[in-house]
């Protein structure tokens, strides 16, 4: 990608976790157990000196059946190891830095035997934590938990948000109030209130001062506070659903010299590719004068929304970004490199990197860098778009490297991977039937070279569908990276129509097309290995997870399918469209890909519904799903199995982890997950008895 005025760099830093992470045995095949050892840096904030960054890693505790979060800290200049903060696995996050450097900010749940009362009754509560270590020390204490929380360094001031409760009142409320044991669809509405905790002078003593500054009656999702703390920029939506927040979110902005909350312009929708966006990662500018966020859609591409303040108004204008590069959607992190530049992440082709746009102009100053994927990135103060991020590659598993000329790894969080038997990835492409170019990433076992025996495929979908697989190694328990590659089969993660980073219209084509024109990007991909010789066309099983899964469903109920598909893995797949509009938790999905709502397109939703081709299955097919899961909730995989175990009558097996979510949480699941697929495609997709 072309870099303009001025240049990219990247300095990125490892972490290390040091020795409690049990190394895999030198010289042999990664197994599912290995997936305990591997740790993960989820956050990064950089200290206000620049000197030091700090993070959060995320470790498995297999007792514990969990995985949480600690802090560290690490110097920028890579001559000091990395420290570890806290230990407690209190799941610490969204660290922030004080002004003076000395303390760290940030959300934790902590608890001790016998407290029921806050803050060591496991509520999330907002902690101070000193940078040179000692014990946390609770900023809040508020009953129930806070849901957020932000630091204005100029002020030296925290924010947080808590739940509160308000009722609507209608004819029946009287009558709701009568029997309020019972349960109801409406009437009362969780919203929230946002509270500011500083220093004042009283007399000759500084005290601390609680001030209760925003109190709306809407559920505040996200919030972020200027370095002065004299604005909260919020994303609101009328209560905490997620079927209000897709259709009904917007931005806020209290300012504190009107005291007032104004909604900020919100005439971006009318032009937008679907009225149901989700709103993210707020980020004002240094002054404090503009704000950036980011709006995600099913079904169409991420956009940047930057406000700037206007005589009390706040217009919005849309960023604007390459054809080619999107900006990566569910959670990109945006920071501002100065007043005037954004730095965000962008994704092209399987890679994904940091970019950098000058709002006035429009212009990309920087662009992601090819074979590179970036996580989560952080800017060096006054230091442009200088960079602390965790990058990932094809040839090793996420790490933070500082990169400046040819890039240095200065640590590493998971060092004892280094003598494993690791997986090689490129991305390839190749051309649907209808000549459009379809790609992904292709992991093949250790040591193999093109010529070598033909390898079983697996080919794993990955969910969403507007996101994309990224090549660069990585251990995916829910989508089979990483595991079945080294257990000697071949992975394809097509990047279907409606993915990311291969262009607009690439995305759009999916609407009004779902169990149509991806699955052809799909089969064309198998095609492919397969004439290339490098796939066994009698050894193919395909796998996913939630859209991955739907697609599974797809795949396997054609009629008289091009490929003989061996094996499946059906992971919290929907089967039936119509009952994923009426069932699941995020409606406006289902009304964005099938056009409208079931009754204005009846043929769209049948046509995309596995349902009625399941008499077609004669594939064994597994089915997981998490007993908990709102997204794509468990009506749909019993559905599957019993069609499939009572009428088809082929081998099938349901496996429901009880209580769980849309994702596996706990280690054992994950763990049982991946020894299942395992299992079940070596015997049938291997043959293997």
């Amino acid at each position: 990608m072309r870099c303009a005025r001025p240049c990219l760099f990247l300095l990125m830093i490892v972490v290390s976790p040091y020795p409690r992470l049990a190394a895999a045995e030198a010289g042999r095949a990664i197994t599912p157990a290995d997936y305990a050892s591997i740790a993960t840096v989820t956050e990064l904030a950089v200290s206000p000196d620049g000197k030091q960054v700090a993070y959060t890693l995320a470790t498995w505790d297999e007792k514990a059946d969990n995985r949480r979060t600690d802090l560290w800290v690490v110097p920028t200049d890579g001559k000091d190891k990395p420290r570890q903060l806290t230990s407690d696995r209190a799941n610490d996050r969204h660290p922030k830095w004080s002004t003076d450097g000395k303390t760290l900010y940030v959300l934790g749940n902590r608890k001790k035997d016998g407290q029921k009362k806050p803050p060591f009754n496991g509520t999330t509560q907002v902690w101070k934590v000193s940078a040179e270590g000692g014990e946390p020390e609770a900023v809040t204490k508020v009953d129930g938990g806070v849901t957020g929380y932000d630091y204005a360094p100029k002020a030296d001031a925290v924010f947080y948000a808590a739940d509160a409760e308000t009722t609507d009142e209608d004819d029946f409320s009287k009558l709701r109030a009568k029997y309020d044991k019972l349960e109801y669809g409406h009437g009362k509405r969780k919203v929230s209130e946002v509270y500011r905790l500083g220093a004042r002078e009283k007399g000759e003593k500084v005290i601390a001062e609680k001030q209760k500054v925003i109190a709306e009656k809407r559920y505040v999702r996200e919030f972020a506070v200027t370095r002065d703390g004299n604005r909260v920029a919020m994303i609101t939506a009328p209560d905490d659903t997620v079927i209000r927040s897709e259709g009904d979110s917007r931005v806020d902005v209290w300012d504190a010299g009107a005291d007032k909350v104004t909604t900020s312009d919100q005439s971006w929708k009318t032009t937008a590719g679907s009225p149901w966006p989700w709103l993210e990662s707020l980020a004002w500018n240094s002054d404090g004068t503009c704000l950036a966020y980011c709006t995600v859609f099913d079904g169409y591409p991420a956009e940047v929304i930057t406000c700037e303040a206007r005589a009390g108004l706040w217009p919005a204008t849309r960023m604007k970004r390459p054809e080619g590069i999107h900006v990566r959607g569910y959670g990109t992190p945006l920071r501002w490199a100065d007043n005037r530049t954004l730095a965000w992440l962008g994704e092209s082709a399987g890679s994904v990197g940091l970019a950098g746009t000058a709002i006035d102009t429009g212009e990309l100053v920087a662009g992601p860098i090819p074979r590179i994927v970036t996580y989560e990135f952080d800017l060096l103060p006054s230091a442009g778009l200088t960079t602390v991020a965790v990058e990932g590659r094809p040839t090793e598993l996420p790490a933070v490297v500082i990169r400046a000329g040819g890039g240095t790894k200065l640590f590493d969080p998971n060092p004892h991977t280094k003598s494993w038997k690791l997986p090689t990835v490129e991305h390839v492409t190749w051309k649907a039937p209808d000549g459009a170019d379809v790609g992904g990433p292709l992991e093949l076992p250790p040591g193999y070279k093109k010529g070598d025996k033909k390898l079983p495929l697996v080919v794993a979908l990955h969910g969403g569908p507007t996101t994309a697989s990224h090549a660069g190694l990585e251990f995916d328990a829910h989508n089979g990276r990483l595991y079945f590659a080294a257990a000697g089969y071949a992975v394809l993660c097509p990047n279907y129509r409606g993915s990311t980073g291969y262009g607009d219209k690439f995305v759009t084509d999916l609407l009004g097309r779902e169990n149509d024109v991806e699955v052809k990007d799909i089969l064309a991909g198998i095609r492919h290995l397969v004439d290339e010789g490098i796939v066994d066309p009698e050894r193919i099983g395909v796998m996913g997870w939630s859209n991955g899964g739907y697609l599974t469903n797809c795949l396997i109920s054609l009629k008289d399918p091009p490929v003989k598909i061996k094996a499946a893995s059906s992971g919290a797949g929907i089967v039936d469209t119509v009952a994923e509009w009426g069932f699941n938790d995020e409606p406006a999905y289902p009304r964005v890909f099938k056009k409208g709502l079931p009754w204005e397109t009846p043929d769209i939703y049948r046509k995309t519904s596995p349902t009625y081709q399941l008499g077609n299955v004669r594939t064994p097919t597994l089915i997981h799903v998490g007993g908990g899961d709102e997204r794509c909730p468990p009506g749909h995989s019993r559905m599957l199995y019993r069609a499939l175990k009572e009428y088809v009558e082929i081998p099938t097996q349901l496996v429901v982890y009880p209580g769980e979510p849309h994702g596996l949480t706990k280690l054992s699941n994950r763990k049982a997950k991946m020894e299942w697929d395992l299992a079940w495609f070596d015997r049938y997709a291997m043959g293997k008895k």
